[in-house]
């Protein structure tokens, strides 16, 4: 090796080796949560999780470098380029999780933390009701999903075991749902949405659920096309459907509350999108309405959509979606909701989220509760959600009321009580 490039060489080495394992490690204290973050925090097994992902990283990070020490002195100096290089990329992988892990874990230190907290209850809520249903169909225990804020208009998801971009391909260990930082009330539907995109995954029929849909159309004599589109909306009208499951009614006009937009944006098909068109989107919560036996919230639905949407005030929606959508989407919603699934152990998606009349009587009990500024006892948290969107509708001001009820799933007295919706054996 030249002697001129040598010392050039073993500095970056040098500096290298100064980056390299510092990012190995998260706690509690090192993210900057105090002694009253605590009840806010994820648990100790999400800090476990997530170190177990950053001790990994570190092993590859240590091996590069041992192999990088060992042999740079006599390899070719455009080589000993390509050995840091390859050191610099594992140490880029644990920068990311670590920054990943940082951000999310840190925000229980903020004054987001009790929303945070309460929107975890509301996700662990909705595993549990799976569990109580239909124990056993999970496999094994399960680390409940961890909300966080962000930016971007929509409440978004990133399931379990995914690889991600930002994470240069390394699995994501525990689900994350994101939450837009205008978004944190309580009463947001769409909420409902991401965790049951999430259930879809951890249950393990989002191949099965896919494949049952394109079946059903071609066996009905669908279009190409439509059974095409549909088959790539699967997994949207899949969480659309039990997001209803899981909030009944209420959960269906937050969802619209969601998809209201000028009529060009909602009669607009967007080719090769995983979302179905806005327009079609509100009508197949309508059909789960009436499937689950609420005629009239299904009624009042097409009724207010059409009144916003008439396609005779023009749209871009190919014609064949359009003219099909009558007898379609009633297919996709028996198909997706109420046919048996062996992922489920030959039971359907309404046998496990289970919803019916008692259920909305009670979530409109709770919400006239809540709109006395009082919460009602025994309530799941996912009810509250519902409960508290029916609350406006009676007059509860939005500020109070979010407060009332973040306060309630958040604090630390309530533990016990949410405790008993926690389907997750390990990480309450």
């Amino acid at each position: 090796m030249p002697a001129k490039v040598r010392p050039f060489l073993e500095d970056k080495l040098h500096t290298l080796e100064a980056r390299a394992r510092r990012l190995a490690t998260l706690t509690p204290e090192r993210v900057g949560l105090r002694p009253q973050d605590r009840p806010y925090a994820p648990s100790s097994d999400h800090f476990d999780a997530a170190n177990r992902r950053l001790r990994a990283i570190d092993r590859h990070v240590v091996a590069r470098l041992a192999f990088l020490t060992r042999r740079w002195p006599q390899t070719p100096p455009h080589q000993v380029l390509v050995y840091l290089a390859l050191v610099e990329r594992e140490i880029d992988r644990a920068r990311r999780a670590f920054g990943m892990f940082f951000e999310v874990f840190s925000q229980r230190g903020s004054a987001f933390a009790p929303a945070l907290a309460a929107h975890d209850a509301i996700a662990m809520d909705c595993y549990a009701a799976i569990r109580r249903a239909a124990p056993l169909v999970f496999r094994g225990p399960l680390l409940k999903p961890l909300t966080y804020m962000e930016h971007g208009y929509s409440p978004a998801t990133t399931r379990r075991g995914i690889a991600l971009s930002r994470l240069l391909g390394e699995p994501n260990p525990f689900p994350l749902i994101r939450i837009p930082w205008d978004r944190d009330n309580p009463w947001q539907a769409v909420f409902l949405h991401e965790v049951a995109h999430n259930l879809q995954a951890d249950l393990g029929i989002w191949q099965e659920n896919q494949d049952a849909v394109g079946r059903r159309l071609e066996r009905v004599g669908a279009d190409a096309l439509v059974g095409t589109v549909y088959r790539r909306w699967h997994k949207e009208i899949f969480a659309d459907l039990a997001a209803l499951l899981l909030g009944g009614p209420a959960a269906a006009w937050g969802m619209l509350d969601f998809l209201a937009h000028p009529i060009p944006k909602t009669m607009t098909y967007k080719p090769g999108g995983a979302h179905p068109t806005g327009y079609l989107r509100a009508l197949i919560l309508a059909e789960m309405l009436a499937r689950m036996g609420f005629d009239a919230e299904a009624a009042r639905v097409r009724e207010v959509w059409k009144a916003l949407y008439p396609r005779a005030g023009g749209h871009r929606i190919p014609e064949v979606l359009l003219t099909s959508a009558s007898g379609t989407i009633p297919q996709v919603v028996d198909e997706v909701a109420f046919q048996t699934r062996s992922g489920l152990a030959h039971r359907a998606l309404a046998d496990v989220i289970r919803f019916g009349h008692s259920d909305e009587r009670r979530i409109r009990e709770a919400a006239r509760v809540l709109s006395t500024n009082r919460v009602p006892s025994d309530v799941p948290p996912r009810f509250l959600l519902s409960a508290s969107r029916y609350a406006l509708s009676l007059g509860a001001k939005p500020q109070p009321l979010s407060d009332l009820v973040i306060r309630h799933l958040s604090n630390p007295a309530n533990a016990p009580r949410v405790a008993r919706f926690d389907p997750l054996a390990v990480a309450a």
